[in-house]
C-alpha cells in the first residue's frame, strides 16, 4: 500500500494505492489519521481511484477517521471508488459515514470553492 495527501485551500486529498487489507492496515491508519487531526483542514477526501479491494480491517480504519474528523466537525468523502470498493461500502453502509462523489474535483466543488481553485491551478499546472 502506497499514500499520497496533498491539501488544496483548507481540504486535504488522501490518495491510497492498492489493497487496504489486513498487511496494510497499520501503514494506512498511521498515514490517514494525521489528516483528520489537522485543526486548519476543514475537509477530507479520500481518493480510492487506485485502491482495487478494501477488507474489514480497512473499514476500521476509515471508521475511525471519520470518528476524528466528526468529532472536530470537519467534512469526509470518498471518491473513485472501483466497483468492488464501492460494492464494500454499500454493503457495509459506509456511504452513509463518507459523503460520495464521482470525481476529487466534485467534492472539492461541494467543500469549498478555495480548494477547488487550488485544484484547478494545480491541474492546469500539470497540463
Amino acid at each position: 500500500m502506497q499514500f499520497q495527501s496533498r491539501h488544496f485551500g483548507s481540504v486535504a486529498v488522501a490518495t491510497p494505492t492498492g489493497r487496504l487489507d489486513h498487511s496494510a492496515a497499520a501503514d494506512f491508519e498511521k498515514s490517514l489519521l494525521p489528516l483528520a487531526a489537522e485543526t486548519q483542514t476543514s475537509g477530507l477526501v479520500i481518493d480510492f481511484a487506485a485502491v482495487d479491494y478494501i477488507s474489514s480491517v480497512g473499514l476500521r480504519v476509515l471508521m475511525l477517521f471519520a470518528k476524528a474528523a466528526r468529532t472536530r466537525k470537519a467534512r469526509i468523502a470518498a471518491v473513485t471508488l472501483q466497483p468492488i470498493v464501492a460494492e464494500v461500502f454499500a454493503i457495509s453502509r459506509f456511504d452513509s459515514v463518507f459523503e460520495m462523489f464521482p470525481t476529487v474535483r466534485d467534492a472539492l466543488a461541494a467543500m469549498s470553492p478555495d480548494a477547488l481553485a487550488a485544484y484547478d491551478a494545480s491541474m492546469a499546472g500539470q497540463r
